[in-house]
């Protein structure tokens, strides 16, 4: 929880508290549902929370913004984010019923209530967002096609709406095509190791209409 504070010293004692529960939710939910590795569980703040995060040190949501996060899994990024963003809406999206089971019950016990999930495909998502969220579930060309028609016209960041995703490793071959895409280094923010070569992309676009 320090190296939450570390980085995000301004939080209120409410947020400070929703963070501080995460750890015990999560030990007592992957006893019962495996949705985080027991190395991650003990390093749950550096290698999920924090690594969440990292797209708030590139963009910090106008309140009122809608984000949804596209096969969140256990809840990341979407979760740590809405913590830190409480009066933003999440929609948290994941096709395996049995990781929203989780989310769900470790939204009840933070008492979020900016936060909704869904048990489907992307595709099938018929809404509009000003920022999709995402950790690394599919290669960039695949993700766009996934979430296309669903990012808002109306613009209210410095970054134009569109994909902030959490990614790693050399991006070079896989974004050649997105001469828009912007790469944020999460060294450039976060001094530990884990975080060498972990990066947040930035990608805008096309509105729907």
């Amino acid at each position: 929880m320090e190296l939450i504070l570390k980085y995000f010293p301004n939080l209120t004692e409410t947020q400070i508290n929703q963070f501080k529960q995460l750890e015990n939710l999560y030990q007592d939910w992957n006893l019962k549902i495996n949705v985080v590795s027991r190395k991650d569980i003990d390093e749950l703040y550096l290698r999920h929370v924090l690594h969440s995060l990292g797209i708030a040190k590139v963009l910090q949501f106008n309140d009122g913004s809608k984000i949804m996060d596209v096969g969140t899994g256990g809840g990341f990024p979407g979760l740590p984010l809405a913590i830190l963003y409480p009066e933003c809406s999440f929609h948290l999206v994941d096709s395996i019923a049995k990781k929203l089971k989780v989310v769900n019950e470790v939204v009840e016990g933070l008492g979020l209530t900016n936060v909704k999930t869904t048990h489907t495909r992307v595709e099938e998502i018929n809404d509009t967002y000003d920022f999709i969220v995402s950790r690394a579930v599919a290669s960039m060309p695949t993700f766009v096609h996934w979430v296309k028609g669903k990012i808002k016209k109306e613009q209210s960041h410095d970054l134009k709406n569109g994909i902030l995703y959490l990614k790693g490793g050399d991006l070079s071959e896989e974004l050649k095509t997105y001469r828009t895409a912007t790469i944020y280094d999460l060294p450039d923010f976060f001094e530990e190791d884990f975080f060498e070569t972990k990066k947040v992309v930035h990608l805008p676009l096309k509105y729907k209409g």
